[in-house]
């Protein structure tokens, strides 16, 4: 008798892992979508992505993906994975955005590019494309609400660009290539910042570190 018990726990718990294990496919967009907000609530964004990306899949034209983007972008954000946060708000301007909408993604992206520099040392280049992305959207939304937090943003970004220029230059300075280290004392000689004017950090990116 105990064997037969025994057998039949078994089958029960294999029938049920199958059951669980069983690839869904050809549901309504409701139900990707609140698997995907399910998953989100639960900390668990990448279960959230594919139940996203099943959502787009099987609901291309769902009114339910507008909002899914931006609330994935968001909670990307939320755990500092910029880099997605950036692709859903890619997305959802070139599909979604009404001009009005588009001022806030704007916005948001350029926060994300910001923040992204508080987890690791990034290159030149994201710092610089991020100024051009502030000083682009200035003049896009002069009249903007999100303006006074695009100009700290930019002004933390032009410190961080000039103390990130005068170690590059002494760097070349350094090791004898002259006119490297002249390029960037060029830069540091055009910039409308002085030396004098800011507490040098003993790292550039330590003006990226508050928000």
């Amino acid at each position: 008798m105990r064997k037969i018990v025994l057998v039949l726990t078994a089958l029960m718990f294999i029938i049920g892992c199958s059951a669980k294990n069983k690839p869904e496919y050809n549901k309504s967009d409701i139900y990707w979508y609140n698997k995907m907000i399910y998953y989100i609530s639960a900390n668990d964004l990448d279960k959230a992505d594919d139940y996203f990306t099943s959502l787009q899949s099987e609901h291309f034209s769902s009114p339910l993906l507008k909002e899914a983007l931006l609330i994935l972008a968001q909670a990307h954000m939320d755990e500092e994975e910029y880099l997605l946060a950036g692709y859903y708000l890619n997305e959802y301007i070139k599909r979604y955005a009404t001009p009005r909408e588009m001022e806030f993604a704007k916005f948001l992206k350029i926060k994300a590019s910001y923040l992204a520099f508080k987890n690791i040392n990034r290159d030149q280049k994201l710092l610089d494309d991020t100024i051009k992305k502030a000083i682009a959207y200035e003049k896009s939304y002069p009249n903007s609400e999100y303006l006074p937090m695009v100009d700290t943003i930019l002004t933390k970004l032009y410190m961080a660009q000039y103390v990130l220029d005068s170690e590059i230059a002494s760097l070349y300075e350094r090791i004898g290539k002259k006119k490297a280290a002249k390029f960037y004392k060029d830069r540091l000689k055009n910039s409308w910042l002085k030396k004098d004017q800011i507490d040098v950090p003993h790292s550039w990116y330590e003006y990226l570190v508050n928000w």
